[in-house]
């Protein structure tokens, strides 16, 4: 295979993982910042503890966690078509990524969130806060740092799981890979497309880690 042949292949497995990327980081953070979030009120001596309702929702996230990727993948084939339709392509494929990773990023907002200093939280608790303002006011911005690297590590993980998504009808590189470079024994193809996946996880790492120095250098100045 020429490489006039292999770049609109690698262009376009490229930017359906992009695709099922982005959107699939978008809908893990909508679905796992809040589950981290009520672990941890819910927690013993959390502001809204809740032992049975800690334990089921652990729970929940602890199985999500545990069960592999490509047996979710084709557990949840009945709840992607009913969602999106089909359980095919770049779309679909955002369902089952976002299903395997809100758990995953879940349990990374939790520690997050744990490293805060309790005593703010106690000094906007004696002002008369709220339990939403010392969410919103001091869990989440103190924590920002560190959920931004918890980002940075499932988008990471979410590079890898669209790859593994190729191989059940997902597109992406992926999918070009094992149609093109190990079906068809391409080996340059193959080599290609490893470098480009790559190249997209040591990229999200890079600005994941100045997203972080920068807020690290706000908060040094602030203080």
């Amino acid at each position: 295979m020429t490489w006039s042949e292999m770049q609109p292949l690698l262009s376009q497995g490229t930017v359906d993982t992009l695709y099922m990327v982005l959107w699939s980081t978008l809908v893990t953070v909508a679905g796992g910042l809040p589950l981290g979030v009520l672990l941890v009120l819910t927690d013993k001596g959390g502001l809204l503890q809740n032992t049975p309702v800690n334990k089921v929702v652990g729970v929940i996230v602890n199985i999500g966690r545990s069960l592999p990727f490509i047996i979710l993948l084709i557990a949840l084939i009945p709840f992607t078509t009913l969602v999106v339709g089909t359980f095919i392509g770049p779309t679909a494929m955002i369902v089952p990524l976002a299903v395997g990773a809100i758990p995953f990023f879940a349990r990374l907002v939790e520690t997050a969130i744990r490293e805060v200093d309790h005593g703010l939280v106690e000094a906007v608790q004696s002002m008369g806060g709220s339990i939403p303002t010392i969410v919103r006011k001091v869990l989440l911005p103190q924590a920002l740092p560190s959920l931004v690297s918890a980002v940075t590590t499932t988008v990471i993980v979410l590079v890898g799981y669209s790859a593994m998504a190729g191989a059940v009808g997902g597109e992406g590189l992926g999918s070009k890979a094992v149609t093109y470079g190990f079906q068809r024994f391409e080996t340059q193809f193959m080599l290609i497309t490893v470098v480009i996946l790559i190249a997209l996880v040591t990229a999200a790492q890079l600005i994941g880690d100045g997203v972080v120095r920068l807020l690290a250098r706000r908060g040094r100045t602030a203080s």
